[in-house]
């Protein structure tokens, strides 16, 4: 269960998607004076060298954020801006992860809270985070800790949860931490990471969500393939419980040409954009 390790994925076409969810969210909370707290469940390492021997094995961010520019897609530049400031030079050397890049967002009244189990990785992310002193970081089960944070003292919270679903049952763990969540906390902001690797897992989970009772979920997700059962990972997805008004919008115009540039202009490369339930 701890064999995942992320900096052999680091910037590949689920980043993306995941990090633009991500930014686009705490540009939003920011909007406001009011302090919020960001909860990360699986934080990982923080921060990813891709020059590494576990980048460069299977390469992944040549495929995904290599391929973007900001040039191209001007309407994500405080998504480049953040990866440039943790790269010394022009060339893409390092790629942040979810914590390193909500870390560039915290103001003095903000706070944050990191999970990472893995003993190696919880160790780099105290190396790359850790100076920080309104950053928590914990090598703890984030699923069990969230709990125990719900409803937070700010009453503003953004809650990321990102496992590996290196395990099946996770699939149906991420719901229920969600749901008992959301009975805790039903104000707070959630966003859910998602691979597709096996569509109907996924097509399970989006059904619990719509019978949930929960309200004001979207999706938003990008394939770089068709589905596949030989293949890997074709796909992945954020499901986001009460997103940012602005959210789906931005969405909407962003995905499709993400799809094309990292797709290979490939006539399977697809996205989702829509409402799971509404408000």
């Amino acid at each position: 269960m701890l064999s995942y390790r992320h900096s052999f994925h680091a910037g590949n076409f689920a980043d993306i998607i995941k990090h633009v969810v991500l930014i686009e969210t705490l540009q939003y909370l920011t909007q406001k004076d009011k302090p919020f707290e960001y909860i990360d469940t699986h934080a990982g390492a923080g921060l990813y060298d891709l020059g590494s021997s576990d980048a460069n094995k299977l390469k992944e961010y040549q495929a995904g954020i290599a391929k973007l520019s900001a040039a191209d897609f001007p309407e994500l530049q405080h998504y480049f801006d953040i990866i440039q400031s943790y790269n010394q030079t022009d060339k893409l050397s390092v790629y942040p992860g979810s914590p390193a890049i909500a870390k560039t967002f915290l103001r003095r009244q903000d706070r944050a809270w990191l999970y990472e189990l893995h003993p190696r990785d919880y160790k780099s992310l105290h190396d790359n985070l850790g100076s920080h002193k309104k950053i928590g970081i914990f090598c703890q089960d984030g699923f069990q800790q969230l709990k125990a944070l719900l409803p937070p003292a700010s009453r503003r919270a953004l809650v990321l949860i990102d496992p590996s679903y290196e395990v099946k049952f996770e699939y149906d763990l991420v719901f229920d931490t969600l749901q008992d969540s959301y009975k805790k906390f039903a104000t707070g902001s959630y966003l859910l990471w998602y691979p597709v690797v096996d569509r109907q897992r996924v097509e399970r989970l989006e059904k619990k969500f719509i019978r949930s009772g929960i309200k004001n979920i979207q999706r938003f997700e990008l394939g770089v393939a068709a589905d596949s059962d030989e293949t890997g990972m074709t796909a992945s997805g954020m499901f986001v419980i009460n997103p940012p008004w602005t959210l789906y919008d931005r969405m909407a115009a962003i995905l499709p040409r993400l799809a094309k540039t990292l797709g290979n202009d490939n006539e399977k490369a697809h996205y989702k954009c829509d409402v799971i339930a509404g408000e």
